[in-house]
């Protein structure tokens, strides 16, 4: 048997090995789902949002933040002359006026909207998350059959390289860190709502200074403190938001955390607090690991767990149900190692229950995709997706495909595969542009509070 035989053999067995797991698997999975629950992910090389609906894992539909082919003449087309462009040429096109570089995105408290920064093109923009669809939108007037029937927003212009954003706990705010600066824009929810649908309002209430490169916000469970890390500065910022009664802060700076022993190189991307709300953990992506500290005022270190040469943690998430209480990072590291031969990277395991002080990875597991990236759980805490920067590898089923995995995490130490879902097209009426190089991903159940309330 020829080598081309042996792997098609053994690639269409792993594929049908995917498509027949335990009904036990479809049925705990069945029981954490909501017919409202869909998944966003940004997809940074596209410059689109993928919707999936977790009931079925495919994608629903594709949110266009692309402002190709709303003209049917050339330097407007995404495809001419059968040519498509490569992404650097593709967000350099004559006259092209959409989203560049689409990264960031979290939900409301409520769930019903996104927000999603484009690095490059130095602007926010506010999704519908019911409707799917990008609010501020206008009708086309060179609509017809070969062009869109709308014209994208513009957004809300900020400053350089708007990286995350992240809503206020009272969902009054929107706090967007400006990487390529060193200071936060705060937005006024409402106004910026207002501004999009072509009211004369600015959405920005100030501009706050911050930590030279500033990556992400997150507040507190009870919304009084603000975090702030950095990718270039080896510190934390912690603020006091001072919320008035129109629930509009004031933030004051309270402290600063020197945090060089566990991140030496100063590139911390990524935070998120655990749900029961007393701890942080951040993300060292340079140095190969993650940290915890206590949300309590002194913002002590609790944990700082070693992730592997060259893990490259990318974001963190939590699983706390009856079988157990952990914390996954995704790793940027792709192993060749991977189920069935396929080079895949990892989710590291960190067992959180273990007294602080002492937690550590206890394990992994592939992610069915390479370099993981955005990580998010459904309200249950039974499912876990995973976003993806590379596309699939020849050979496999899902070839030249950025993907999506979705797992079973009833049981948060042996979560279980159950689909590996690709992103396709938005289908353009000069051609398809492949949803490309996820970044973050949110599971998002419109109408109920979730992790950001």
């Amino acid at each position: 048997m020829n080598a081309n035989r042996r792997d098609l053999l053994k690639y269409t067995a792993a594929a049908a090995a995917a498509a027949t797991l335990p009904a036990s698997f479809a049925q705990n999975a069945a029981s954490g789902i909501d017919p409202r629950d869909r998944v966003f992910i940004t997809n940074e090389d596209s410059n689109t949002l993928v919707v999936i609906d977790p009931r079925t894992n495919t994608v629903e539909t594709t949110i266009n933040l692309t402002s190709f082919d709303e003209d049917a003449r050339p330097p407007f087309r995404y495809i001419t002359a059968g040519i498509a462009p490569t992404h650097a040429a593709m967000i350099h096109k004559p006259l092209y006026h959409g989203c560049i570089d689409a990264h960031g995105a979290v939900p409301s408290p409520d769930g019903r909207l996104l927000a999603t920064s484009g690095r490059g093109s130095s602007n926010i923009y506010l999704i519908d998350a019911v409707e799917k669809r990008v609010i501020g939108n206008t009708p086309n007037p060179a609509a017809g059959p070969t062009t869109n029937p709308e014209r994208l927003s513009s957004g809300i212009l900020l400053g350089r390289e708007p990286h995350e954003p992240t809503f206020s706990r009272n969902g009054k705010e929107l706090w967007v860190t400006l990487r390529g600066e060193d200071r936060i824009a705060i937005l006024d929810v409402d106004r910026a709502l207002r501004q999009l649908r072509g009211s004369d309002v600015s959405a920005l209430r100030q501009f706050l200074p911050t930590l030279n490169g500033p990556a992400q916000v997150w507040f507190n469970r009870e919304g009084t403190l603000a975090y702030v890390v950095s990718q270039k500065v080896s510190k934390v910022d912690v603020f006091s938001v001072n919320p008035g009664a129109d629930g509009h802060s004031q933030p004051k700076r309270l402290t600063t955390l020197d945090i060089s022993a566990q991140d030496k190189l100063g590139f911390t991307p990524f935070m998120k607090s655990t749900p029961d709300g007393s701890e942080v953990w951040f993300s060292h992506k340079l140095a190969d690991a993650v940290s915890c500290r206590s949300t309590r005022e002194g913002f002590d270190l609790l944990d700082n767990v070693s992730l592997g040469n060259l893990g490259r943690p990318n974001h963190v998430e939590f699983v706390a149900n009856t079988k157990g209480s952990v914390v996954y990072a995704s790793l940027a590291r792709v192993d060749d190692s991977g189920l069935g031969g396929v080079a895949a990277s990892q989710i590291a395991i960190i067992d959180r229950s273990t007294k602080t002080g002492e937690r550590k990875m206890v394990g992994s597991f592939f992610s069915h995709g390479r370099e993981s990236h955005g990580l998010w759980t459904n309200p249950e805490n039974t499912l876990l997706y995973v976003a993806h920067e590379q596309d699939e590898l020849p050979g496999t089923p899902n070839a030249g495909q950025t993907v999506c995995s979705a797992f079973d995490v009833s049981d948060p130490f042996k979560p279980n595969f159950i689909a590996q879902i690709p992103l396709g097209n938005l289908n353009l009426p000069s051609g398809g542009l492949r949803n490309k190089k996820s970044i973050n991903l949110v599971y998002v159940r419109p109408g109920v509070k979730g992790q950001t309330a």
